[in-house]
């Protein structure tokens, strides 16, 4: 099973809406066939297994990071395939949350006379998974709120210079998490004063949809976001309904999404809850410090992933997230400390905000 993880480790970021699966099939102490589901609409983890396995799967165990499906969807279900294969055995990481599955692929295959285990690793499985879990569960999208910061919590100068704050191989790891989600979100602040581009460059993989929090329509018509073919992949979220200043956007291939309002500013809970009815299960968080400080206020962060640069700002600086009106410790925000480590020069920390929205996956 660690084996299936490692290989289903390889989609992350590559087959969503489907999830990342792993599979590996073992005959008297070999692996005869493995693989894993390399993108939306191409085979399952299991068939591509069975592909390599051939007559070798007869009489095999399979172990499988999640319950095979047993309904029909862009390809057949796997639960057949195994059935023709006929494997001896299969081992299963966790269920699958899909309604249309969730158990039944687990009883499909015991009723076929295939021995059948679930609840291998089940935790390193779902957090391969978390995103497609929150998605398929509560239509929500993940959220990580990822970003560089000095020693003494500054994000930029007091100046807004932020370039660059985090060393070269923190970059290149943000970068690689640019990859691996469905879509990137930052406020018009950041687009008016970084103008970035909001691609993958460091590391090879897709480019992220790009998601511009913009309440007014405030994003400059020169802006990086919606240049060229890029503005195809840019979706500007806002409460302003005057077609005539959505068609500076629309015009050059952008998508214009109106929001509800809170507080006079887009409903960061809206906005998400239409991302994820188009499909996105991951966002990127990647600033301001206003719109991430609203999303915490709001439950509405499920990672925090933090780089601290060695060194120091001053008090002048911009924090990472614009909280006021906090007088005591009782109300501050609280967190609980994942994985920490050194990267590079600096030191990256994987933090969870205790209160979310949706439950925790």
């Amino acid at each position: 099973m660690k084996r299936a993880l490692t290989l289903a480790r390889k989609g992350v970021g590559r087959t969503s809406p489907n999830p990342a699966v792993g599979c590996v099939i073992l005959k008297d102490g070999t692996i005869v066939g493995e693989g894993w589901h390399r993108k939306a609409g191409e085979p399952h983890a299991e068939v591509n297994a069975l592909q390599k396995a051939g007559e070798a799967a007869r009489g095999a165990d399979l172990y499988v990071t999640l319950e095979p499906c047993s309904h029909t969807g862009k390809t057949p279900p796997c639960c057949d395939a195994l059935i023709r294969a006929g494997v001896k055995r299969v081992v299963v990481g966790m269920k699958d949350p899909n309604p249309l599955v969730n158990g039944a692929g687990v009883v499909r295959l015991k009723q076929a006379g295939i021995e059948t285990v679930c609840g291998v690793l089940e935790e390193e499985c779902r957090q391969i998974n978390r995103a497609f879990i929150r998605h398929i569960t509560t239509g929500f999208p993940f959220v990580t709120y990822k970003c560089a910061m000095t020693l003494d919590a500054r994000t930029a100068t007091v100046t807004g210079e932020s370039r660059w704050i985090s060393c070269e191989t923190s970059r290149k790891y943000a970068h690689k998490m640019r990859a691996a989600n469905d879509a990137i979100m930052v406020g018009v602040g950041t687009v008016i004063a970084d103008n970035p581009e909001l691609t993958v460059r460091h590391v090879k993989g897709r480019n992220p949809i790009r998601v511009i929090v913009d309440t007014t329509l405030r994003t400059p018509e020169n802006a990086n976001v919606i240049k060229g073919e890029s503005a195809k992949t840019t979706i500007i979220a806002t409460t302003e309904s005057d077609p005539d200043l959505h068609l500076r956007y629309t015009s050059r291939g952008a998508t214009v999404l109106l929001c509800e309002e809170l507080d006079g500013r887009v409903s960061i809970s809206d906005l998400l809850r239409k991302l994820g009815g188009i499909g996105i299960q991951s966002i990127l968080l990647e600033g301001g410090s206003r719109l991430a400080g609203d999303m915490l206020k709001h439950s509405l962060i499920d990672e925090c992933l933090i780089f601290i640069a060695p060194k120091i700002l001053g008090s002048d600086g911009f924090p990472p997230f614009a909280l006021h009106g906090i007088t005591s410790m009782a109300d501050s925000f609280r967190l609980s400390f994942g994985h920490v480590a050194q990267i590079g020069e600096d030191l990256i920390i994987h933090a969870y905000p205790e209160k979310t929205s949706c439950s925790q996956v």
